[in-house]
């Protein structure tokens, strides 16, 4: 059906990377989302009302919570894939991160007066009407929220909106939350155990660890979340499969929303090589990576030595060496400078965010294991904090 959907209301729907194409699986997305949930909102709202059921009440009202969330995504996906201007030269795609901030605000609204609501039943029971219609209704819901999490898992997955794949999530929580009302309904019928008021209070509950958990996911990319380490990785990877690519570093990824990033690199390469060879080979990589990854990459052309014999070994020796301070820790842009009585080398280090040690303490510990190497050698070091860590495993040349 998912696939029946997307063939039907999307035109060129391979063609992800394009905004009009994201915009329209992300006008789906909410489509779907809002007559769906409003559907299960009314059915279980008449049934809640009929037969007296705070739980079941609560459980419409967070459907409803659901449906006036997908209307606030629908408005972000729909500004966010408005073209840059003068004013936004980074376009407006942040607009569904916004819009996501504003859902979970409505939820966590939304799971206070459920609190409160189910607070006052429990205090002051009264009882429930047992149907059959309402375990239908309910039931019918589960299967609807089960679809409606793989359906958003998947649109989410390829467009790579983290909003749907909240979304998703949201939807098999959804479907947890529905069973334990079904559940309560149940035992209190057979079991005359009276739950309706605490289990709308679990639901209340329920609704409030979701919206703290939606807050920190939007929050999160606007205050300049890291970077996911399998792009970081994809990134390195991509760049070291071009020609006489001798190494990355540097690595800097902006998020102006989903399907607007940028980012900036370093690239190595023998400073012997043919000037306009290595620039046309990096024109290449730039060219290919907004081609076919819709990715805006700018890189800065870092010219190595690759005659010396005597630079090369350092290199490679003391981008080992620094590993045994920190595994995170990497080098790059290594010069020698040789003197009658020392030689200067010259290099950056860059430690990962957040590093327990000083700067003073890695240039002091970096030093006393090239002293130890050999007194003659003397460090200047450029300690560099590192924006988009490499994935452990990766590797990153100095």
């Amino acid at each position: 059906m998912t696939e029946a959907l997307i063939r039907l209301f999307i035109k060129n729907p391979e063609k992800t990377h394009d905004p009009a194409v994201r915009a329209a699986y992300g006008n789906l997305a909410s489509w779907v989302g809002i007559l769906c949930n409003l559907a299960l909102c009314v059915g279980k709202f008449m049934v809640g009302t009929l037969s007296g059921s705070i739980s079941v009440a609560a459980d419409a009202v967070n459907n409803l919570s659901d449906a006036s969330s997908s209307v606030v995504s629908l408005l972000g996906f729909r500004l966010g894939s408005r073209p840059a201007d003068e004013e936004h030269p980074y376009g407006h795609a942040r607009f569904e991160y916004l819009s996501g901030l504003a859902v979970a605000v409505m939820v966590l609204v939304i799971g206070l007066e459920l609190g409160k609501t189910s607070l006052g039943k429990i205090l002051a029971p009264t009882p429930v009407t047992f149907s059959w219609v309402t375990v239908g209704v309910l039931a019918a819901s589960i299967l609807v929220k089960l679809w409606m999490a793989l359906f958003n898992r998947k649109v989410g997955g390829r467009i790579h909106s983290g909003a749907l794949i909240a979304t998703a999530a949201d939807s098999r929580n959804d479907v947890l939350a529905t069973g334990a009302v079904l559940a309560a309904a149940l035992i209190s019928h057979f079991a005359r155990v009276e739950l309706d008021g605490w289990m709308g209070l679990a639901v209340a509950l329920f609704i409030l660890y979701s919206g703290v958990g939606l807050v920190k996911s939007t929050i999160d990319p606007l205050l300049g979340l890291a970077p996911d380490p399998e792009l970081v990785k994809y990134i390195h990877e991509r760049v070291m499969s071009y020609p006489n690519v001798l190494g990355t570093h540097d690595l800097m990824v902006h998020d102006y929303g989903p399907g607007r990033q940028f980012a900036s690199v370093h690239v190595e390469m023998a400073a012997e090589g043919d000037v306009m060879a290595s620039h046309d080979v990096i024109d290449n990589i730039e060219r290919d990576f907004l081609e076919n990854d819709g990715l805006h990459v700018v890189i800065h052309f870092d010219p190595i030595v690759t005659s010396d014999e005597r630079v090369g070994d350092m290199r490679r020796w003391l981008s080992e060496a620094v590993k045994e301070i920190d595994g995170a820790l990497t080098i790059h842009d290594l010069r020698m400078v040789p003197g009658p009585t020392h030689t200067n080398l010259i290099f950056d280090c860059v430690v990962p965010a957040g590093f327990a040690m000083s700067e003073l303490d890695v240039k002091q510990a970096i030093k006393h294991l090239v002293r130890k190497k050999d007194p003659r050698y003397f460090c200047v070091i450029t300690v560099e904090c590192g924006y988009a860590a490499l994935p452990h495993g990766g590797k990153a040349h100095g």
